[in-house]
């Protein structure tokens, strides 16, 4: 940051604190939106360094898929469920951006996820878009995309049906419910190319299913899935 910048953001920062989306402290000069520590204790799943981990194991038998990892467990009364929540519905789209970053970082490491052409992100339907105010998981895209030093694509893969929300869904719900919901546009651009489809949360991963089946529609395509957080009991 240039030195000019830098002393308004530390001027800002003493009268308007920004605070850890996990522990609430106050962060310090380099910290964006989870301090250092938290970072240190989060619960990584490191199931890039497995091709049979759980998050790929859900989608065996389903749909073809390269690869599939989580970058963290989240349980429930865990400090780190309600970065979700905050990253989804209180307009705290940074911490996609910096998870996203060090996930990036993490799967530049591994032998299963060295290889991809674009950071795809389950898209939203643009009228919920709209109330959001930005997709959580273009933001965990744009995050994964600096640490892989791969592009984002956003304009290959696109939300066409408003569908209910997954919540309280039973699996074969979910499937039914996201069945026709995505199309691919400019196929010609993807042909022959390694996708990395991103979504924030995997429970049953049926979003992730139905995207990465319209996507593999595509000559060629290769799909490998990498969501955020996994559900752990």
């Amino acid at each position: 940051m240039h030195p000019v910048k830098q002393i308004f953001s530390d001027f800002f920062r003493l009268f308007y604190p920004k605070v850890c989306a996990a522990c609430g402290k106050d962060l310090v000069r380099n910290e964006e939106a989870i301090c250092v520590s938290c970072l240190y204790k989060i619960p990584l799943s490191r199931f890039w360094h497995d091709v049979d981990n759980p998050v790929a194991q859900i989608f065996w038998g389903r749909v073809g898929i390269e690869n599939a990892c989580a970058y963290f467990l989240f349980a429930k009364g865990s400090q780190y469920r309600p970065l979700l929540h905050k990253l989804k519905y209180k307009g705290q789209r940074e911490i996609g951006v910096e998870l996203g970053l060090h996930f990036g970082q993490e799967l530049n490491k591994s032998h299963f996820f060295g290889n991809i052409d674009f950071v795809v992100p389950v898209p939203l339907h643009p009228k919920k878009l709209r109330i959001r105010g930005y997709n959580q998981s273009e933001a965990i895209a744009e995050g994964l995309s600096k640490g892989l030093g791969t592009p984002v694509s956003t304009t290959h893969l696109l939300r066409t049906e408003f569908t209910d929300t997954q919540t309280r869904k039973t699996r074969v719900e979910r499937i039914k419910n996201v069945a026709n919901a995505f199309t691919v546009s400019n196929a010609e651009e993807i042909m022959g190319k390694h996708l990395l489809l991103v979504d924030d949360v995997i429970t049953t991963g049926a979003t992730l299913e139905a995207c990465a089946m319209k996507l593999l529609e595509v000559e060629g395509c290769r799909v490998s899935i990498a969501a955020l957080a996994l559900a752990s009991n």
